[in-house]
C-alpha cells in the first residue's frame, strides 16, 4: 500500500514529534577529581581568615554559574585578613551543573585541605581555588 506524499509527510513528522516529546537528555556534571593542592599554611578557629573565606567561597559558587564564561574572581570585603578566590567551570554545563561540580569542588577541597590559608580542586568540569594573596590561573 503506497501512502498519498502528503500523508506520509504529515505521518513522518507527527512520528519524530512524539519521539522528540518522549526523548529526554539529561546529563551530569563529571566530578571526577583530578588534582587537590593545599597550601602549607594554616589559620586557627576564630582567626578573621575564616569569615573572609567563608565569603569568598560562598560568593564563588553563587556568582561563577551566571558569570560570563563560567569565569570568576573574588576578593573579600575584610581588609584585616583579605582572602582571594577563584572558580570556573565547563562551558558546555548548564548552570545547575556548574553549580552541582562547584559544590562538589568545594567539599573535596575543604576534607582535604582543613584549615589551610590556600587551596585548589581542580575536578574534571570544574575548578576552585582560594589563596590568602592575589593571583591569576
Amino acid at each position: 500500500m503506497v501512502l498519498p506524499p502528503k500523508l506520509a509527510k504529515t505521518i513522518i513528522l507527527a512520528f519524530i514529534g512524539f519521539l522528540m516529546c518522549t526523548i529526554t537528555v539529561r546529563s551530569v556534571p563529571n566530578t571526577k577529581v583530578l588534582t587537590v593542592l593545599c597550601n602549607s599554611g594554616v589559620y586557627s578557629k576564630g582567626d578573621p581568615f575564616g569569615i573572609s573565606l567563608s565569603y569568598v567561597v560562598e560568593e564563588l559558587e553563587i556568582v561563577t554559574p551566571t558569570s560570563k564564561n563560567y569565569d570568576y574572581y573574588n576578593i573579600s570585603p575584610y581588609p584585616n585578613a583579605f582572602a582571594y578566590g577563584h572558580a570556573a567551570c565547563n562551558r558546555n554545563l548548564t548552570t545547575s551543573d556548574c553549580t552541582t561540580c562547584l559544590g562538589a569542588a568545594k567539599t573535596t577541597m575543604f576534607s582535604t585541605c582543613q584549615s589551610r590559608i590556600g587551596a585548589r580542586s581542580v575536578l574534571y568540569d570544574c575548578t576552585i581555588r582560594y589563596e590568602q594573596y592575589p593571583f591569576t590561573d
